[in-house]
């Protein structure tokens, strides 16, 4: 029975030139096991993010996506939740909660289950996931493997009957990833749940799908079985044949009229039969030499101890390490092993407790410009390194202010983005790059300063095929030059192609350390699945090239990669001008509010002064005070805003509240009317006006409610409402020089020339008038230092802020 439908959806993201997704058509049937694969960049997050409403991305779409035979967008939260789960690339971004048993339950109450069936969902979830032994632990103390289960066991007690995942894999270690995809095939066989899987490492994926989708620059140009899917991209010598299972890439040279093998136990048996009728040689296997086993060693760990804290155990412990010039080692093991604290304590950013780190001889700390030229650095995550608007900021400002002129410049970051394949999008946001790219622009940052020694840890997650060639000819070639690399690494398939030298990291220390060859062709788990295959025929083969070789196949060419010379196909750079902040837009909406609110304070007035004879000012304040704000909220409660507005302006909210409370010390000295006026700049004046109205509110839980509160409310949301009229009107931009100079006087008249007299009217029954000009002059002081700090606090946080605000209601069409 057919579940989804995907009808000529077409897909492009606000500001990009072409199409991430171009008229893709297919169906998945209830129960299936799809794997969706393709080179990265190609449409893959995309359009698994489109199957889920809730987290389907921001931009033009065309096209129809059905579930169940409805449209898509027709799903009410609760129905989707319960219907689609969907698990994420990054275990971190998707765990919300500290505990593990939290997690699982969250979801649930977030739906308004009742008590007695959550705990009844949570058992049957954790008992069949075998998270029984880590129930109450801490979300922080889970391995890689285990937060990546969590995150799937969390979704699957919505009971869903479809779940989607994003490359999960791509942070787990060998045995980690297919425990994992396991766990996820009993799912589908067990309890017949559908299963659509992105993937890169295929070697695990392909054998447990009924059905393969390839993309390629956003369009189906496969879809079938295994055996269909290969002969579909060996016919067109597509670049993702080199993602295809080692059985399956040897088969399609040697042996096109028999059934594909797909598992290492197919391809082992078949090779058997196929040794019967052919002959083969492992002659063509060398004895292998490392470079650079004599001299200094580029970098060297000396009985090296670190721990986070003296009450923790030592992550790392004793560990002896070499590395040579001219030398690629990587570096493999489980997750937690202490593999990336080991990277992180070589490369400085972690100062070891005991032993010492040598930089060709010299103490690491002795090491003048480490970071300028000697050492070059990538962590796990990426996105740490990003810090521009554009990739093309991004690389820009790491070459030298100074001693280079920009057209050389440019020539440089022209050569590093066609090397890196990035070339057309220079102008794309970092964060909007798919995972695979954001790792190619880490490497074309590290490659821009030279280094002659490179840390990399884990360099090729969620790299495609294609890539990883030319990834590894820029590592020969820069090996070549004696730079020094050292990998740390999940991909034992690249790992036993490219590396010199391997170790196998366990409990905290290398405890295995050989040539790559000889490394792999003697374990059992750590290992390539061409040398499982192979290993009873040609023990020493350890990737498909080399079985291919010894039965006298040819091998495809590989990409020679010179990173010193621009290719001829780079192009010219198109730098776009940033065009500064999209103003709010003056609603009708806002228009009637403002109009009600000026009506009704003014009958209000006219009441106190001639009907209640100018007696009860303490009832008269509170009244203005709501008329001044209910009509904003109301207004903004019937444009039905969605959950990511609301966190918008919570977040506002709470950047002032802390702010606030981070000054304490420093009478008047804050910074919320500062966050009220951007906030009212970037999104307008009801969001102004609300974030100025619940800053002021929240904050007193802190500082004391009073009868003070609505005054404060009332007067920094009249503030924030003022800087979103005033930005929509084009007077206030994305200047601080101007912001700073609004800030001080709408402070200093507004929230003066409300607190002011407020103090008066609160505790005086009969107020006069002389009562409320002594009021201005005794709270003149005050004023002056609140209104001075709204400008500090503008001229430093206001482009900033406003540039991440307006980032904001581009990609998520955030209150525009």
């Amino acid at each position: 029975m057919e579940e989804i439908r995907i009808s000529d959806v077409s897909f492009a993201y606000p500001g990009r030139d072409r199409n991430a997704l171009c008229d893709v058509s297919f169906s998945v049937n209830s129960g299936d096991f799809i794997t969706l694969c393709g080179k990265s960049g190609c449409g893959k997050t995309t359009l698994l993010r489109l199957m889920k409403p809730s987290v389907a991305p921001v931009g033009e779409l065309s096209g129809q996506i059905s579930v169940d035979g409805r449209n898509i967008t027709e799903l009410t939260e609760r129905l989707e939740c319960g219907k689609i789960g969907f698990v994420m690339q990054s275990p971190e971004n998707q765990i919300v909660t500290d505990k593990v048993w939290h997690e699982l339950a969250f979801g649930l109450e977030s739906l308004g289950v009742r008590n007695a069936e959550i705990r009844a969902r949570v058992a049957e979830t954790a008992a069949f996931f075998g998270i029984d032994s880590w129930f109450h632990k801490k979300t922080a103390e889970l391995s890689g493997g285990q937060k990546q289960l969590l995150c799937l066991a969390s979704v699957m007690v919505m009971n869903p009957s479809i779940i989607i995942l994003d490359e999960p894999t791509s942070q787990l270690d060998p045995i980690s990833a297919g425990e994992f995809l396991r766990t996820l095939k009993r799912l589908n066989t067990e309890l017949g749940i559908t299963v659509i899987l992105s993937e890169q490492r295929l070697e695990e994926a392909l054998p447990l799908s009924d059905r393969v989708i390839v993309l390629d620059d956003g369009e189906v140009v496969a879809d079938g079985t295994v055996d269909e899917i290969s002969c579909t991209l060996n016919e067109f010598n597509h670049p993702m044949c080199r993602a295809l299972p080692a059985p399956v890439r040897v088969h399609a040279v040697l042996d096109g009229k028999t059934s594909c093998p797909i598992t290492v136990s197919d391809g082992r048996g078949w090779l058997t039969d196929f040794s019967k009728t052919h002959s083969f040689s492992s002659e063509f296997i060398c004895e292998e030499n490392p470079s650079g086993q004599d001299g200094i060693p580029a970098i060297e760990a000396r009985e090296v101890y670190f721990g986070y804290s003296r009450e923790c155990p030592d992550i790392v412990k004793n560990l002896h390490f070499k590395a040579y010039p001219g030398q690629v080692s990587a570096i493999v093991g489980g997750n937690g092993a202490g593999k990336s604290t080991a990277l992180s304590v070589m490369s400085g950013l972690l100062s070891s407790q005991r032993g010492k780190v040598l930089v060709f001889g010299q103490k690491l700390s002795g090491c003048k410009d480490l970071y300028g030229g000697m050492l070059g650095y990538m962590p796990q995550d990426v996105q740490t390194l990003f810090a521009e608007k554009t990739v093309y900021h991004e690389l820009f400002s790491l070459l030298p202010e100074k001693n280079m002129p920009e057209a050389e410049k440019r020539e440089k970051i022209k050569t590093v983005l066609s090397l890196c394949s990035l070339s057309g999008l220079e102008n794309s946001h970092p964060y909007d790059l798919s995972g695979g790219e954001q790792q190619r622009l880490a490497l074309a940052m590290l490659l821009l300063r030279n280094p002659r020694i490179l840390l990399l840890d884990e360099p090729t997650k969620g790299m495609d095929a294609s890539f990883k060639d030319v990834f590894g000819a820029l590592l020969r070639t820069l090996k070549s030059r004696g730079v020094t690399i050292v990998m740390v690494s999940h991909d034992v398939e690249f790992c036993a192609e490219y590396a010199d030298v391997c170790s196998l990291f366990f409990d905290g220390a290398i405890v295995s350390h050989a040539p790559a060859r000889e490394f792999f062709s003697g374990k059992s788990f750590y290992t390539t699945s061409a040398n499982r295959m192979a290993r009873t025929l040609i023990p020493e083969a350890v990737t498909a090239e080399d079985i291919i070789t010894a039965f006298g196949g040819n091998v495809p060419q590989k990409p020679d990669v010179d990173v010193e010379y621009p290719p001829e196909d780079a192009g010219d750079l198109k730098v776009e001008k940033d065009n500064g902040l999209t103003p709010p837009k003056l609603s009708k909406r806002l228009g009637m509010s403002m109009l009600f609110s000026l009506v009704a304070i003014v009958a209000s007035v006219y009441a106190g002064v001639f009907v209640f004879e100018s007696r009860r000012y303490y009832f008269l304040s509170l009244l203005i005070i709501l008329e001044a704000m209910v009509p904003f909220c109301i207004s903004f409660e019937r444009r039905k805003p969605r959950a990511r507005e609301l966190i918008t302006v919570s977040v506002l909210c709470a950047i002032a509240v802390v702010g606030r409370a981070a000054f304490f010390m420093v009478p008047q000295f804050k910074p919320v009317a500062a966050i009220v006026i951007i906030a009212g700049v970037a999104f307008g004046g009801e969001c102004g006006f609300l974030v100025g109205a619940l800053s002021g509110f929240a904050s007193n839980f802190f500082f004391g409610q009073g009868p003070w509160a609505p005054w404060q409310m009332l007067a920094f949301g009249a503030i924030g409402l003022l800087a979103g009229v005033l930005s929509s009107m084009r007077i206030l931009k994305n200047n601080r020089t101007l912001l700073s100079v609004f800030g001080f006087a709408a402070t200093f008249i507004i929230y003066g020339g409300l607190l002011n007299p407020a103090s008066v009217i609160m505790w005086q029954h009969n107020p006069t008038l002389e009562m409320l000009l002594s009021s201005y002059v005794v709270g003149l002081p005050f004023d002056m230092i609140h209104a001075a700090s709204t400008a500090i606090f503008l001229w430093f946080i206001s482009r900033p802020m406003l540039e991440k605000l307006e980032r904001i209601k581009i990609k998520y069409n955030v209150l525009r």
